[in-house]
């Protein structure tokens, strides 16, 4: 029973064989600029022609809100104070406008600092480690039941990990295509919906920078011959999004209906912890 389990054991490494290559290749670039790999998938421009769209759209919103708010507050004072000065709401809208315009650049220099850390890091992990994967199978498959086991789990939260960066970088892409969307909240004096928004991207953001850098330490340990630290390093890759989430704290302040409900789900967090 323990010869066919080994032989089930090999047959499914070599098959993880033939994918971790390719898995380890443009791990950064396919997570932060994902429309260039659709785009060569579906063999044109479709991801480009969406953000010019969606662009368009979203600077249409922004000029009838500040016309609608602006018609509601000084003609029908109906809407906000109308002793606010003017010029405020205007900056408000010049705000807006100014994000919506500018974020694909400033996307990309905080895409390329991102980057730069990451890279920086991986360096430092992986300086002098050489990653032959057929070598780590063997060894893996040669130690027996349990070490094999174990190496299953391994490349198999390896697989899962790789479709998580891919979910992550569509994540990020449809952020960043519902980017001037968002900034009509700008024009609102409390940033409407763009400060949870942003706090939702730089989240995304990170998320990838660390998934990586535990996913190579995960790798040196296993060609190390650490093979339990590198499967619960990679658990932890896995885990990093909720992780995150420990440290988000929702805007409203404390008296709003978010800020509450985000209240309430933590204590009966923490009750259900002390509990079990």
């Amino acid at each position: 029973m323990e010869a066919l389990l080994m032989v089930l054991i090999e047959a499914l490494l070599s098959g993880v064989l033939e994918y971790i290559d390719s898995i380890l290749l443009n791990l950064v670039p396919m997570a932060f600029y994902a429309e260039r790999f659709l785009d060569q998938m579906l063999g044109r421009d479709a991801i480009s022609e969406l953000f010019n769209i969606l662009f368009s759209f979203g600077v249409s919103l922004i000029i009838l809100k500040f016309i609608k708010k602006g018609f509601n507050t000084y003609i029908l004072w109906i809407d906000g104070d109308a002793d606010t000065d003017p010029i405020l709401y205007l900056t408000y809208f010049v705000k807006a406008l100014v994000v919506a315009i500018s974020f694909p650049t400033l996307y990309g220099w905080m895409a390329t600092i991102v980057q730069g850390l990451t890279d920086k890091l991986l360096n430092i992990i992986s300086r002098g480690v050489i990653a032959d994967f057929s070598i780590i199978i063997a060894s893996v498959v040669s130690g027996g039941l349990v070490p094999g086991i174990i190496g299953v789990i391994f490349f198999g939260c390896l697989l899962y990990l790789y479709i998580k960066f891919l979910q992550t970088g569509l994540e990020i892409l449809v952020l960043r295509l519902g980017i001037p969307m968002a900034c009509v909240g700008l024009v609102d004096s409390d940033q409407g919906v763009f400060k949870t928004y942003m706090q939702k991207f730089f989240q995304s953001m990170i998320t990838v920078m660390l998934q990586i850098v535990l996913l190579k330490l995960s790798l040196a340990l296993v060609i190390n011959g650490h093979l339990i630290w590198a499967t619960a390093t990679i658990f932890m890759a896995l885990r990093t999004p909720k992780f995150l989430q420990e440290f988000i704290i929702l805007p409203g302040g404390q008296g709003g209906m978010m800020g509450k409900a985000y209240q309430a789900t933590r204590l009966v967090q923490m009750v259900r912890g002390a509990v079990k």
